[in-house]
């Protein structure tokens, strides 16, 4: 339980101290919840469990979000084609969420982003029937996705949809090709920084008085007889050959929410001979990412494809373009995007634009994995984006499945059946909790100049700011007040500022390097030099709060540098097997000096 008489912006810090004090939380108590996996389902569920005023615990065996959870299409979204596929259920849940989010739970982080939905021609006059059936058969689905989001929205937080001739098409996408276009519809949805949305979550779980530590490992399930009654657990952050590297947490009840890993919990219940009913498939999503000034437009594309949907996104300055849709067996930590996956990208958005995309404009790729429900679907495409919660064995709950979108439901779901085990009558109460820099926010939006007159900040600085923290804004304002050089822009990524990676390590539980590039920023995929510009700049920051020394800021950057070397290496191979051969070529930053010890001569300088 949290202390009332602490804010909750301070109580949600999640500092390098917290870390310690919550480890030595994990080693001597017993608690109510033991939730492994700090993606967005875990996070949120432990929100959901902590706001119920049970005794939560949350571990990471990395960073939080650095799943799936990271490397979405940042959206928030009803799921348009879920429509055609009539999975209504899916739709009105996802919706339902979306305006949450929105309006009440993450407006900070959550914003409209308008789409065109481009109505492909016929063949002149011929073509006049099927042109017509066409707009009226999209059109009635958006007006549907409107409707249902005006019913079940929460709050619809998002303007209606509008029809436009080819012309209006042009006028606000003059990057569409002409030929073969007979207009366009015009939607909303939701837009989000994915990996930013799940560090709010585990601050404001924290926030509420659960214990939330990442780089701590699940390494094995703590039976009595056939109970589930903790989990055994490895600091990956703990000195080679430390006693205390491992060690057991006892709980009342364990959740995995662990995506695209549930099989490896499953199998953790082999010995007993358990199989718990349910399998994960993992598929594979690429996303490009290249400059605002290679495409000419106001708002996103939404496209078809033979296999999948294609988004073309505007994300700042630049524009997302995915996803793949494609079954991934290989390693589920590092993803790899092959050469052909960024061809098939390439070559499906080139069908629309008047100037086709190259190679050379690519800034940044990433490649994420969707946790799908397995079933007898041949593609993953076609996989249910329903989600499951099981109790494979007493004590022991898995949930599965799911879109990023309706992550507070799951975790709901999840914590429901907890609760009832625990004899816990509170229901969930996440509807109406507003997370860690929602409260004030609009106020200081609205107030943004005043704001940032009396920092001697430029408003754009504010309005950045604000965009990705909200009412937080607060603290960093308050780290420049106190250091001004802080202010300055961070070397190799001028749109972020030196006190964001200040505060990533001081209240974010930002531990390495690669955390602050690839999650609290996202300049890992936002840059041509994929964040190798940013890093020793970035080190000294993260240094100064960590207490790093020369050699351990070289060791950081020599692991980000690897990890950026073996990532562009797998982007020129030709398939998936030698991609994910590549990207394994850079040893994982956690676990490395536990592992083998503190010699770092095999990494590349």
């Amino acid at each position: 339980m949290r202390d009332p008489h602490v804010l909750r912006s301070v109580a949600g810090q999640l500092s390098s101290s917290r870390r310690a004090s919550d480890l030595r939380r994990l080693r001597a108590e017993r608690f109510d919840v033991l939730i492994i996996g700090g993606g967005v389902t875990g996070a949120g569920a432990a929100v959901d469990a902590a706001s119920r005023g049970l005794k939560v615990a949350l571990v990471e065996a990395r960073d939080f979000a650095a799943g799936t959870s990271s490397r979405s299409s940042k959206l928030i979204h009803g799921g348009l084609r879920y429509l055609e596929q009539l999975e209504f259920n899916l739709v009105h849940e996802a919706l339902t969420e979306r305006g949450l989010l929105a309006t009440r739970l993450a407006p900070h982080l959550v914003r409209p982003v308008p789409f065109l939905v481009p109505l492909p021609a016929g063949d002149g006059v011929r073509g006049l029937p099927a042109r017509i059936v066409r707009r009226a058969y999209y059109g009635a689905g958006v007006a549907a996705y409107d409707a249902f989001a005006g019913l079940f929205g929460g709050g619809r937080g998002m303007p209606l949809h509008r029809h436009l001739s080819r012309e209006g098409a042009r006028r606000i996408f003059p990057s569409l090709r002409t030929d073969g276009l007979a207009g366009a519809i015009r939607y909303y949805d939701g837009q989000v920084d994915d990996a930013r949305l799940v560090v709010t979550l585990a601050r404001t779980a924290a926030s509420l008085g659960a214990t939330v530590v990442s780089s701590a490992q699940a390494v094995g399930l703590i039976r009595q007889a056939r109970e589930v009654t903790g989990v055994r657990i490895r600091d990956l952050e703990a000195p080679a050959g430390s006693p205390d590297a491992e060690f057991e947490v006892q709980a009342r009840s364990v959740i995995a929410a662990t995506g695209v890993w549930t099989d490896d919990m499953s199998r953790m219940l082999n010995d007993v001979g358990l199989r718990p009913g349910i399998r994960v498939r993992a598929s594979k999503g690429v996303h490009l990412v290249v400059p605002r000034s290679a495409i000419t437009g106001d708002t996103g594309l939404i496209l078809r494809t033979a296999t999948s949907v294609l988004f073309v996104i505007p994300w700042g300055g630049h524009w997302i373009i995915g996803t793949t849709d494609t079954d991934w067996r290989l390693d589920r930590s590092h993803p790899a995007a092959s050469a052909s996956d960024i061809d098939y990208l390439l070559r499906q958005v080139n069908t629309v634009l008047d100037r086709p995309l190259t190679t050379a404009d690519i800034e940044g790729v990433y490649a994420g994995l969707r946790p799908l429900l397995a079933g007898e679907a041949d593609s993953t495409s076609k996989l249910s984006r329903e989600h499951a919660v099981i109790e494979p064995m007493l004590g022991l709950l898995l949930v599965a499945g799911g879109k990023y979108t309706t992550y507070r439901v799951m975790a709901a779901d999840v914590v429901d059946r907890a609760a009832r085990r625990l004899g816990w009558p509170r229901p969930s109460r996440t509807a109406d909790l507003p997370l860690l820099g929602a409260d004030g926010y609009a106020a200081m939006w609205r107030d943004r100049a005043v704001l940032a007159r009396r920092h001697g900040l430029p408003v754009g600085v504010v309005e950045h700011l604000l965009e990705r923290y909200g009412s937080l804004t607060l603290d960093l304002l308050a780290l420049i007040d106190a250091d001004p050089l802080l202010a300055s822009p961070l070397a190799g990524a001028p749109e972020y500022l030196a006190a964001e990676v200040t505060y990533a390590a001081r209240a974010e539980g930002a531990l390495h390097l690669e955390d602050v590039l690839t999650r609290r920023t996202r300049i890992s995929f936002e840059t041509t030099h994929r964040g190798l510009e940013s890093a020793e700049h970035t080190a000294e920051l993260m240094g100064a709060v960590l207490g790093w020394d020369a050699d351990r800021r070289a060791r950081e950057v020599a692991h980000y540098r690897a990890r950026v070397m073996a990532e562009r290496q797998s982007q020129l191979m030709p398939d998936d097997a030698t991609a994910d051969a590549a990207r394994l070529g850079a040893p994982d930053v956690r676990g490395y000096a536990a592992d083998r010890g503190a010699d770092d001569a095999g990494l590349p300088r």
